[in-house]
């Protein structure tokens, strides 16, 4: 794993030198190690009761939740563990067993 810094736009681990910047082969963002990063555009990602949520969290479904086309449902109490973080409406993208890909909003879920 290199030294670097993760980078500011999308979180990859994946950064390396080029000259005097720092570059993500991922999203392709360019920084100096000087420039200050700017965690006031950064999203906050927060659960129902408004504890932070991270990346690779476990996480609890609240209420029971209809799969949109289907006549499943997302029972409450179900776990959902190594959950991702985007940006959108539903914020979370996550596997869930027995059912399988999926995104859920934060507002219906708590850390487990």
């Amino acid at each position: 794993m290199s030294d670097f810094p993760a980078c500011p736009e999308c979180q990859s681990t994946f950064t390396y030198h080029d000259g005097n910047l720092l570059v993500c082969p991922e999203c392709g963002h360019e920084w100096s190690e000087d420039e200050p990063i700017d965690t006031e555009n950064t999203p906050q990602y927060r659960d129902s009761n408004g504890t932070p949520l991270e990346d690779g969290d476990t996480v609890t479904v609240i209420k029971d939740l209809k799969i949109k086309g289907s006549s499943s449902v997302v029972k409450v109490g179900t776990k959902v563990k190594n959950i991702h973080l985007v940006e959108g409406d539903h914020d979370i993208d996550c596997k869930i067993d027995g059912i399988g890909p999926m995104k859920l909003k934060s507002e219906f879920v708590k850390k487990a």
